[in-house]
């Protein structure tokens, strides 16, 4: 029977890919807040935007789908479905509006889980929404010569709402105990819930707005201004490649969560790195490119766009300007070429690609906001992460904590002994390098306080640096 302690972390999920995914999350993560302090009203723009990705893409994995013009009446709540693939897409829209509006009062347990299935279902006639499965069910995959073969068989219907409330129990043991970065512990339960694949249908979409819900409650509010769904979506097939791999072996505690973890954190941090590149682009005070303007329209309207869309979007842009951009960013596999003639359009292809083509229109003062931070001394950046009180605690004598001890053990343990507040700090500014002054304001605190929590932070870092130096 399969087991679940999400409170004790294995050994591979510590070593160094792992851990630097979650470091450099944690460096955009506190880069947001000053991001999100730019525009509110671009940030609302991107919310609004990211429903409809979101909505679309989880669907569409599952083969739901409809037109772009019915997709976007739906949204708004100016049209009624009047198809079975709408109805779906409508109970979506409710339930991601839902944990978008109030992630931070919504429990994950069982009975909530229920609750969001069956008004995930509520636009359906079927009867089994919010309810277990009623009976075993399959994965089933197809292999290259178009056979089908089970893939992987989940508990049977029987076993269900035991191995969920479990789940659920070690999940809110885990994230209340804070015994590691809750990314970890969200994408290990979200992983379970998927091998348990705990209904009659909805298994796939329940986890990916699970997976939103997890994110916002621990803080990753990325979720909401970037469609995570959209970017699974776009690597679908890594995705079934992850769960494949971290399913083998999983109903006897024999398998590895490491190709799913890796496969989420490498989008999370995905979407980071876009909400970046959008805020710079779109809140910058010097005008974009065409070039860029031509590019974000593939960002902003899911779906097949063809010239006469960007001219309507772009009247003041020439056809030769147009024509040579479409041409750019084909040939770096960012978008691709859909039928011909009249019917000639391009679709996005590759997510990153396109990200990399807008960061070359970007002047270089400006595109190197949007690169990875160098991974400086851990106290250094504590040193310097603010010059406008020298009598700070934090000001006193550099102390070493080197880029090694950061990716070991002793990093996790360091980080799982901050309050939640210290936490905080730690993110947004000593790894995100907001102004102490700027974190306070944001959160209703006086600078003092914040000063404080950064000198308590610099003192438990050097204790457990030599912790590290003694080996114990």
């Amino acid at each position: 029977m399969r087991q679940f302690d999400y409170t004790t972390v294995p050994a591979e999920l510590e070593a160094t890919p792992i851990t630097n995914l979650l470091l450099s999350i944690r460096e955009h993560k506190g880069r947001q807040l000053a991001l999100s302090q730019v525009k509110p009203e671009l940030l609302s723009s991107l919310m609004e935007e990211a429903k409809i990705q979101s909505t679309q893409s989880s669907n569409g994995l599952e083969g739901i789908v409809t037109t772009q013009k019915r997709l976007k009446a739906i949204m708004a709540y100016s049209a009624k479905p009047s198809s079975r693939a709408e109805e779906e897409i409508a109970g979506y829209r409710d339930v991601l509006s839902l944990i978008h509006e109030q992630h931070d009062s919504i429990p994950v347990t069982p009975s909530v889980i229920l609750q969001l299935h069956r008004d995930l279902m509520a636009h359906t006639a079927i009867s089994y929404g919010g309810h277990w499965k009623d009976s075993d069910n399959e994965i089933i995959s197809i292999d290259n010569q178009g056979n089908r073969f089970v893939r992987f068989r989940p508990p049977s219907a029987l076993a269900t709402p035991g191995l969920i409330e479990e789940a659920c129990r070690s999940l809110n043991d885990a994230l209340s105990r804070q015994v590691c970065d809750p990314l970890l512990i969200s994408f290990r339960f979200i992983f379970d819930f998927v091998s348990i694949h705990p209904f009659n249908d909805g298994n796939g979409r329940m986890s990916r707005l699970l997976t939103t819900l997890l994110l916002e409650k621990t803080g990753y509010d990325v979720a909401r201004y970037i469609s995570i769904e959209r970017l699974i979506e776009d690597n679908k097939a890594l995705y079934y490649n992850a769960l494949a791999a971290s399913s083998t072996g999983w109903n006897e505690n024999q398998n590895t969560e490491v190709p799913f973890i890796r496969f989420m954190l490498g989008t999370t941090l995905a979407a980071y790195r876009q909400l970046e590149q959008r805020t710079l682009i779109e809140s910058s005070t010097r005008p974009m490119s065409k070039q860029a303007r031509i590019a974000v329209l593939f960002q902003q309207r899911p779906g097949v766009s063809k010239k006469s869309d960007i001219r309507s979007n772009c009247p003041d842009i020439s056809e030769v300007t147009v024509k040579r951009t479409l041409g750019q960013l084909v040939s770096c596999s960012a978008i691709e070429k859909t039928g011909a003639g009249r019917s000639t359009g391009y679709i996005l292809k590759d997510v990153h690609a396109l990200e990399l083509f807008l960061q070359s229109t970007i002047p270089d003062s400006e595109a190197a906001i949007t690169k990875e931070a160098p991974k400086d001394k851990l106290l250094e950046r504590v040193n310097h992460a603010e010059d406008e009180s020298r009598e700070a605690p934090w000001t006193e004598d550099p102390f070493d904590f080197t880029e090694e001890v950061a990716f070991k053990e002793i990093e996790r343990r360091f980080y799982a002994s901050l309050t939640e507040i210290q936490r905080e700090i730690y993110d947004c500014v000593i790894f995100g390098k907001v102004r102490p002054s700027q974190f306070a304001k944001s959160k209703g605190v006086s600078a003092s306080s914040v000063s404080q929590h950064i000198g308590a932070i610099r003192k438990r870092a050097k204790k457990y640096f030599k912790i590290s130096e003694s080996g114990t």
